[in-house]
């Protein structure tokens, strides 16, 4: 087997099932009750990924999150210093609800939508970048948290599983294909967000082929007319706003 293109060592592997937190009829929407698997545990021993998730991990909100194009979230560890001094306080490995966390510097200019990667036995692919939810913000009780990391562009990105396999900590991202190496995670965020009104790269974008299907309605939304160009408010807010 040739060598792979790029390797990405793993610094943490989690998995989650939702739970519910909060104080029922609390006045603060912050404090409120609501149900959630951001809140993950470390793990060491290898697991099952099948083509919707690793074994032991759930989604709380099936209408958003999960499904084949976001079986695993993948976040860059790199980027926990600079929340740890915005937050003004430690934010570790697993703080955003990722499955994996990154080591290394690492990020999202590093990689693109499509690249192939072996994992462990598991062949995977980049499908799409996170976009970041209110829930992210009530979590930390930091009410712009979700969009300072939609601002930043650290928002780490989503996986689909190509060929399920066993994995495990140890088991490093290594880059087989990159098909698509015009199309960072980066940039995608880019066309998004920051060039939103850009229509040729929105389109661009939408007609990458390994694009996720979310992002792919939301793109061709926006080309249509169907989706405003500012959507983000309820996804950023959603009942936090309340």
């Amino acid at each position: 087997m040739p060598a792979p293109l790029l390797t990405l060592p793993l610094a943490s592997l989690q998995v989650g099932r939702p739970r519910t937190l909060g104080e029922p009829g609390a006045t603060n929407p912050l404090h409120r009750t609501w149900t959630t698997a951001l809140l993950k545990e470390p793990i060491t021993e290898p697991q099952w990924l099948s083509e919707l998730n690793i074994d032991g991990d759930e989604q709380a909100d099936l209408r958003n999150h999960g499904g084949p194009d976001q079986a695993l979230c993948v976040y860059p560890g790199v980027h926990y210093a600079h929340w740890s001094a915005q937050m003004d306080q430690p934010m570790v490995a697993g703080s955003f609800g990722e499955n994996l966390t990154l080591a290394g510097t690492w990020a999202e200019a590093d990689v693109c939508i499509g690249d192939i990667f072996q994992f462990g036995e598991a062949t995977v692919q980049i499908s799409q970048p996170r976009s970041p939810c209110w829930k992210i913000a009530r979590r930390w009780q930091a009410p712009l948290l979700s969009q300072w990391l939609q601002e930043t562009g650290f928002t780490g990105w989503y996986m689909r599983v190509l060929a399920p396999g066993r994995i495990q900590l140890s088991s490093s991202l290594e880059l087989l294909e990159r098909p698509y190496p015009e199309w960072t995670v980066a940039r995608a965020n880019s066309a998004k967000y920051e060039q939103r009104h850009n229509r040729a790269l929105v389109a661009a974008l939408a007609a990458c082929p390994a694009l996720g299907q979310h992002w792919l309605r939301k793109m061709q939304g926006r080309l249509s007319g169907a989706l405003p160009l500012n959507d983000d408010a309820n996804r950023l807010q959603g009942p936090n706003a309340e």
